[in-house]
């Protein structure tokens, strides 16, 4: 993934409104959901769930298709996989801590909100 298009992506999410489009969606899967579904769940008007989905769609972090009178709306999971890893790709690759947040870089082995003791240290109140 080259910067432009991280940026772009990143941009698309920069929105309230369509980050919890796009978590709703992720958390659809594969299948998808309705958009008039997905309006009410996000609280937004048709209108402007249009205009949010239509966003993230040509950020390549959505699709949709037409299923008889319905259009769907699904995450696209390998672009949002390629975003993650473009952010955390050079994670730890300082020589004094090299190694140090691996564990956290590592898709699937932190939880989220999960942290290294050596962040826990480094926060100050």
């Amino acid at each position: 993934m080259i910067e432009i298009q991280a940026a772009e992506r990143l941009a698309a999410l920069g929105h309230p409104a369509r980050l919890q489009v796009m978590r709703l969606l992720m958390a659809a899967g594969v299948d998808g959901v309705a958009a008039g579904e997905l309006a009410r769940a996000a609280g937004l008007a048709a209108s402007a769930a249009t205009f949010h989905l239509d966003r993230l769609r040509l950020a390549g972090l959505a699709r949709r298709r037409r299923l008889g009178r319905e259009i769907r709306y699904s995450a696209r999971f390998e672009e949002m996989r390629e975003l993650v890893d473009f952010l955390t790709d050079t994670c730890c690759t300082h020589a004094e801590g090299e190694g140090r947040c691996q564990p956290i870089c590592a898709a699937g082995t932190a939880g989220p909100g999960a942290r290294s003791d050596s962040q826990a240290e480094q926060e100050t109140p």
